[in-house]
């Protein structure tokens, strides 16, 4: 079944023509017939913006859920930074003689940071971590000082501070470097 959209104007029309032809006289049916389109055509207006707009609404509604479900743990990764960067100083911190000494708590320090690692993995958490002498990119990077370095162009990592860390996409911290500055010329 085919249907064709009310011409409001040729309706409208036909019921002025129809009124000329009996006299300046309105036809009352025709004259109904022509409000009746016109409400008709308002009513489609209407009903299409509303579908319309209820589509947009639901893919609205869908991104933000994706958006909720991907960096709903923002807060919650940003506070484990912390967690991952204390287990890291505390293994670095431990002399030889205090890895033979306490080998065993070593040992569960290095599974309990490898685990956090492999959660973080599973969570769409990488981390940033730039080997010297790569490019600084402010994008992932956060300059905390600048020192010339011979043999190490400008704009150079020369040194990482602490590592950063990337949520699916977004920055949850910058790693924090140190950058060499172009050597001064010699005269």
């Amino acid at each position: 079944m085919n249907e064709t959209k009310p011409d409001v104007t040729s309706a409208g029309t036909a019921a002025e023509a129809a009124a000329a032809a009996a006299g300046g006289q309105e036809d009352p049916v025709l004259a109904e017939n022509a409000r009746l389109a016109a409400e008709v055509a308002e009513l489609r207006d209407r009903f299409m913006r509303a579908l319309a707009e209820a589509e947009n609404a639901r893919k609205r509604g869908e991104r933000e859920r994706r958006e909720a479900e991907q960096y709903g743990a923002t807060r919650f990764a940003r506070d484990m930074l912390p967690v991952y960067d204390n287990l890291g100083r505390a293994l670095a911190a431990a002399s030889p003689e205090a890895r033979a000494a306490a080998a065993a708590l070593i040992e569960g320090v290095e599974i309990t940071l490898r685990d956090l690692l492999q959660s973080f993995e599973r969570h769409g958490i990488r981390r940033v971590s730039p080997a010297v002498g790569t490019a600084f990119d402010p994008q992932i990077h956060e300059a905390m000082f600048e020192a010339p370095v011979p043999g190490v162009p400008g704009g150079g990592v020369i040194q990482v501070m602490t590592e950063g860390f990337v949520l699916h996409d977004r920055l949850l911290r910058p790693a924090q470097v140190g950058v060499s500055s172009a050597p001064a010329a010699v005269k």
